[in-house]
């Protein structure tokens, strides 16, 4: 039994058990509906546009766009758009270009039904809400210098495992020019050496494997 001016929400993840899960959720709650579900970004934006619904849950990671990306798109036809970025990840650089795109909430799967029932309302009244351990990561390298586009090229060709004489080529620049970016990306990270730097940048969403 749904009460009249629910809480319209839309589902995009594309993890069939994910999906479930947050089907079951929200049907339990009585001033909550779903009103559509996608899995994949170009679902989603088709799908907000033919249901613009109160709040989405929008996966970071789906299989065809990262999530981000389909909530600016849908952000740039409906600047209200109300949007929960929902992950398993907690890297400070993707929390931060999705709040920087307008995401109103970005919340962690691990959450307990009930917190997420909470964001989910809060967010529908206007306020923003970051969990505390996000705000705790966030703060964490709120000062750290970030990498530059080319330093995040780099560390991408080193995580795809090749050497640096490889990247000079790919990339046309000189490998002494390498070499000093990966030095940048070592002192920037903390990094003592190359698989370290590679598993920082795994861990802070700059890169993705």
């Amino acid at each position: 039994m749904t009460v009249p001016g629910s809480i319209r929400v839309f589902s995009v993840d594309d993890h069939p058990l994910v999906h479930e899960g947050l089907a079951t959720v929200i049907r339990n709650q009585p001033d909550l509906l779903l009103v559509a579900e996608a899995s994949n970004g170009r679902d989603a934006i088709q799908r907000f546009r033919e249901h613009t619904p109160d709040v989405t849950l929008m996966d970071l990671r789906l299989p065809d766009m990262s999530g981000i990306d389909a909530m600016m798109a849908i952000r740039s036809e409906f600047p209200d758009a109300r949007i929960i970025i929902l992950t398993t990840f907690a890297g400070d650089v993707e929390i931060q270009r999705a709040l920087q795109a307008g995401a109103r909430a970005y919340v962690l799967k691990s959450m307990p039904p009930k917190e997420l029932v909470e964001v989910i309302r809060q967010v529908h009244a206007g306020k923003k809400r970051i969990p505390a351990e996000i705000a705790a990561h966030l703060a964490e390298h709120y000062s750290d210098e970030s990498l530059t586009e080319r330093e995040v090229e780099v560390l991408r060709e080193i995580a795809g495992g090749n050497r640096n004489r490889d990247i000079a080529g790919k990339l046309f620049i000189t490998e002494e020019t390498v070499k000093v970016h990966i030095k940048h990306i070592m002192e920037k990270l903390g990094a003592s050496d190359r698989t370290q730097a590679v598993a920082i940048g795994v861990r802070r969403g700059i890169i993705q494997l």
